[in-house]
């Protein structure tokens, strides 16, 4: 389930990443924004969490992903692109 893998992913994120601070965005406010907000000393990353790669993309999710990557660091996440994911990310912080 996506609550499930959400739940692990965000353990992983605040071990990873000290100090972070990670936000559940409600979807019920601004309908297709990012499950997760990470805040991480003058950074921030939105990430859209899956169960699996190929689920099913609410409306405004990819219009979203694609806007805040823009801005800063966004991505679709799921078990199998969890590292991958993880490390741009990083990569994104130390810019």
């Amino acid at each position: 389930m996506e609550s499930n893998f959400q739940h692990r992913l965000i353990q992983t994120i605040k071990k990873r990443f000290k100090g972070c601070m990670v936000l559940k965005n409600d979807a019920t406010y601004i309908q297709g924004i990012p499950d997760l907000m990470v805040l991480y000393n003058s950074h921030w990353a939105a990430l859209e969490c899956k169960a699996r790669k190929n689920a099913h993309h609410q409306p405004n999710q990819e219009f979203y992903v694609k806007k805040m990557n823009e801005m800063s660091f966004a991505a679709f996440i799921f078990p199998e692109n969890m590292e991958e994911v993880l490390d741009a990310m990083e990569q994104s912080f130390k810019s």
